[in-house]
This record gives structure tokens, sequence and C-alpha cells, in this order.
């Protein structure tokens, strides 16, 4: 749960207020990813020297825990690109990503401010020149970004937005940033306990991250279960749509041969709550069982996927998990569309 967001350019009677309001609003802003929206930090790494503009970037609030000066840093060896090193906060040790560097950037001025985020079970620091505000928005108002953007900063751009004042806001896939800095996707050791599945089924999941979608998929490979992944939730209400109709043409219910959703919480468009809502709404998936799949671990997210009709929620990302969840709801197929 975020416990402290500040603004460094307002004053000190400005930001108490703002803190008033923020921890008035918590329980307002858990209802917000309910009703496809949410709010979101924007924050600056600062000037880059390389293309000579000054960025904004924006990170969920609800993967802040808070906000901090910077404290001193304890610099290791070896540490991975990116990992400045090490924190003390309040006893526990955390490492420290330099977001600027992560991203090529070439900065000048050092980081003023550590944003302590907590997700995917872990909790780090990252380093940002500044924080501005926050500010609450629609999913609608929060796009794929075009070919040329996503393929920015290392392909760290998940998400783009635009703001009241014509700045473009870029969401940074910051599971991605986990990913690389833990080695995530190197430990192929997680995979090895997956058993495979002794029969026939198919599902859909539907996850923004190239990191998630990549670990999803390995997972289910490793089970031998059939699938079709969505980029977004609406890519997969639309997915979900064009197996509707197979199904229909064919004169077989859809939950005959699709088994189960899997679905992330954060995506741009239309996010995992109100898929789930729609699915479980709609007469033709109500049967088919949904899964929560996100790294928004923190219990009041979790209440908020049963709130709108999710069978099941677990945090990512454990293979061994997500296969034993799978597994628990999955059944075989009676009928194939292909």
């Amino acid at each position: 749960m975020v416990k402290n967001i500040i603004n460094p350019f307002l004053s000190k009677h400005s930001v108490e207020n703002i803190m008033s309001n923020f921890i008035q609003s918590v329980d307002e802003r858990t209802q917000l990813a309910g009703a496809n929206r949410l709010e979101i930090l924007l924050f600056s790494l600062g000037l880059d020297k390389n293309t000579g503009r000054e960025e904004v970037f924006g990170l969920n609030v609800f993967k802040i825990r808070e906000v901090i000066q910077v404290p001193q840093i304890t610099h290791a060896p070896d540490m991975p690109e990116g990992v400045m090193g090490m924190v003390s906060l309040r006893g526990t040790m955390l490492p420290v990503i330099d977001l600027a560097r992560f991203c090529g950037m070439n900065v000048e001025e050092p980081a003023d401010k550590l944003i302590i985020t907590e997700f995917n079970k872990t909790t780090q620091g990252m380093l940002v020149k500044s924080v501005e505000q926050i500010i609450r928005m629609e999913w609608n108002d929060i796009r794929v970004p075009p070919a040329m953007m996503a393929n920015k900063m290392g392909g760290l751009v998940t998400a783009v937005t635009e703001l009241k004042d014509n700045r473009i806001a870029m969401i940074l896939d910051v599971e991605k940033v986990l990913s690389e800095t833990a080695g995530v996707d190197e430990d192929e050791s997680a995979f090895e306990t997956i058993e495979k599945t002794d029969f026939e089924s198919f599902m859909l999941f539907a996850d923004d991250s190239v990191v998630a979608r990549k670990q999803i998929e390995k997972t289910l490979q490793k089970m031998d279960i059939n699938y079709v992944s969505a980029k977004n939730g609406d890519d997969a209400w639309e997915k979900l749509q064009e197996l509707a109709a197979r199904a229909e043409s064919m004169g077989i219910p859809v939950k005959d041969y699709l088994k189960l959703i899997l679905t992330d919480v954060e995506m741009p468009g239309m996010d995992g709550y109100v898929l789930t809502k729609k699915i479980k709404s709609d007469e033709r998936f109500k049967d088919i069982p949904v899964l929560m799949h996100s790294s928004l671990s923190a219990d009041t997210n979790m209440a908020l996927g049963k709130q709108v009709g999710a069978d099941h929620y677990l945090p990512k990302f454990d293979p061994v998990e997500l296969s034993k969840a799978v597994l628990s709801y999955i059944t075989p197929s009676t009928k194939n569309l292909s």
C-alpha cells in the first residue's frame, strides 16, 4: 500500500494537504480499478543529453510504497547493469535501480528522489530526478505505444498517455526492469519441476508485458497446454468474440472448448478488472474460470479481483504457483474448434 507520495515543487503546506487527501482517498483509489480507472505518479529522470529533452514518465500508484530523498547508497562489485547498490530502509536492505542508466539515458545531474516500489512480491528502490504529481486517468486514455516509441529506451515503454498540457507520459514496463536486473529470464530452474498434463486443453491469457507473456508461454508450453495470447484487455475481448463465434457456428458452447482465462490487471485500454466483469456478465463466458495474474499483490487488489468475479488471484511471477493454479481449474477439452 502506498504510504508517502510527495511533490517537491510544492510548499510544505501544499504537501501536507496532498498527503491528507491521499490518505483519505485510499479506499476511493482502490475502487478506481473496478471502474477501469487508475492513478499514476508522474516523474522525471532528468535532462537527457543525448536528445536534449526531459521526458515525463508514469507509474501506477498501486506499485509505489513511498517516495523518499535519496539516502546513502552502498555500492557493491559485480552488480547488474543499472543497479547502483543497496540502501537500508528501516532495517531492510533494498536494491537501488538507476532508471536513467537502465534506459540508456545520459543525464548529468544526480537523482534526487528514490521511489520505493513493491510488486511481484519484491521491494526495490528506483532512482529518479524528481516527482511531479499524481493524476487520475481512465485506462481508455492509456494507449499501446507506436512501434518506434515501444522500442525506445530498450523496449521499456509499455504504454503512453497524453497529458492535459499536451506532453506525452511514458509508462515504463517495470516488470521488464525487475526481470533484467534480477535475472528472472535466465533462471531455468524455476521451470524444471513443472509437469506436463496428460490431456488436451485450451486457454486464453492476456498481458501487456512482453516479459510476462514470455514467462506465461514458457509455463504453458512446459505443461503442454494449448493457448492463445492477447496483449491487453481489448485484444482479449476481441479474441473471445472470435472464439464464441466459431463455437456458435459449430453448435457448441464456447466453454466446451475454452477451459480457462488468465488475465493481467494493469493493461491499457481495458484493465483486467473490467475484462473479468465483462466475461462474468456474459452468458457465453460466465462459466469459464478466470484467473487474475498480477504484479499487484496487495490484499486490496486481491479483494477487488474476487469482487469483480475472478475465480482466483495469484501474484506474479512464480512458474510453479502459476502451473498449479492453472491445473486446479483447467479440464480436458471436449471439442476442438480448429
